[in-house]
Parts: C-alpha cells; sequence; structure tokens
C-alpha cells in the first residue's frame, strides 16, 4: 500500500484551514500532520513534523509565506512547498517560484483541480493552466524587453548605480534631488524585477550596460 502525503497546512485564517482539510479529509493519498498560522510557525512545524508537503498561503503575520519558503527550503530542501492563495498576481508566482517553492495553486480552483495539482506536485509533475502558461509567456515577453522600457534617466542612474554611487552622488552627477533618485531606483527595479542595489549593479554589468 502507498504511503500517503504528509502535509502541512500552513495559512492564518482557520477557516481556509478548514476547507482545506474538509477537501483532503476523505482523500487516502493526502494526511495532514500538522497546522499553521504563519511562516515562523509554518518552519517551526517543518522541522518538527518533516512533511511531504507544505501548502502555504503568502500574507500571515510574523513571516510572510515567501520568507517561509525560502527558510524551509534552506533548512529542509527535500521538502516540497506549494503556495496556495488567492493571487493573480503574476509576480508572486515569479516570487514563489524563486524563493523555492514546487507550484501555486489559488484558492478558487474546484475541488478535483486542487486535488489533482497537489498529487501532481507531490509526484515533481509540473501541473499548469492554459491561463498561466499564457500569463508567464507574457511575463517572459515582457522581461526581454525590459531594458529597452527604461527612460533615458533611469538607463543613466542604472549606470551610476553599476559604478557604485550613492543616491546622494547620483543626485549631485544628475542635478536631481535625492528624493526624485529614489524614484527613479523604485521603477528601475520594478521594470528589470530586481530586489536591491546589488542585483541591479550585477544586471547592469552582466548585459554590458556598463
Amino acid at each position: 500500500m502507498t504511503k500517503p502525503i504528509r502535509l502541512l497546512l500552513v495559512d492564518d485564517h482557520h477557516l481556509a484551514r478548514e476547507g482545506v482539510k474538509e477537501i483532503l479529509e476523505d482523500q487516502t493519498e493526502f494526511e495532514i500532520v500538522g497546522e499553521a498560522s504563519n511562516g515562523v510557525q509554518a518552519v517551526e512545524k517543518t522541522k518538527a513534523l518533516l512533511p511531504d508537503l507544505v501548502l502555504m498561503d503568502i500574507s500571515m503575520p510574523k513571516m510572510n509565506g515567501f520568507e517561509a519558503t525560502k527558510e524551509i527550503k534552506k533548512q529542509f530542501p527535500t521538502v516540497k512547498i506549494v503556495i496556495m492563495t488567492v493571487s493573480y498576481d503574476i509576480t508572486d508566482w515569479f516570487e514563489a517560484l524563486k524563493r523555492g517553492a514546487q507550484g501555486y495553486l489559488l484558492k478558487n480552483l474546484n475541488t478535483e483541480d486542487m486535488l489533482n495539482g497537489l498529487k501532481a506536485y507531490a509526484m515533481d509533475e509540473i501541473p499548469m493552466s492554459k491561463e498561466m502558461a499564457f500569463r508567464i509567456w507574457k511575463e517572459f515577453k515582457k522581461d526581454g524587453q525590459a531594458e529597452q522600457s527604461l527612460s533615458v534617466r533611469e538607463q543613466e542612474v542604472l549606470q551610476l548605480v553599476a559604478k557604485g554611487h550613492s543616491n546622494k552622488e547620483i543626485s549631485k552627477e544628475l542635478n536631481i534631488s535625492e528624493n526624485t533618485v529614489k524614484t527613479h531606483m523604485k521603477n528601475i527595479l520594478g521594470k528589470l524585477q530586481l530586489e536591491n542595489r546589488v542585483q541591479l549593479a550585477s544586471y547592469a554589468y552582466d548585459n554590458g550596460i556598463v
């Protein structure tokens, strides 16, 4: 007899956890071994229970699902994590994968699709709806045009950041306020889907911008 998939359920909403438990209780393929209501608990419960799969919400107190996913994968790389959320934001899908999650499921899926998705992720398959595939294709296409979408001023800021200039130095060099520099930085990071100055400088060098 095949052993059931041991699952840790992580969601800060009690009713949400109860809803998933109701769906899974009659499924012999799954065994819910624990629950957590925030990311810190998720890491602790994973350490104590070593589940096969963690079903993880994103927005939670103390530590969100992305950070918890990163920490769990760092400590327990063989534990599979599936993000389950209401968010349709494509950047959340990419963030989940970047942090190490095996997959991403929407909470509004019907029961059959949710179960099939969980089973597939548990078996290292990659289920993907046509909608998700299309949106990911659009995002990759957009990424390839990201640099071209930077304004002339943003490209100037990017070049100076890559040379190690501080916001104050960039402000003096371009004769603009530091607040304006910060605004440009925020826009550049958003367009290139990067998180900080270090990644920005690395991007500039990798792409021959400096």
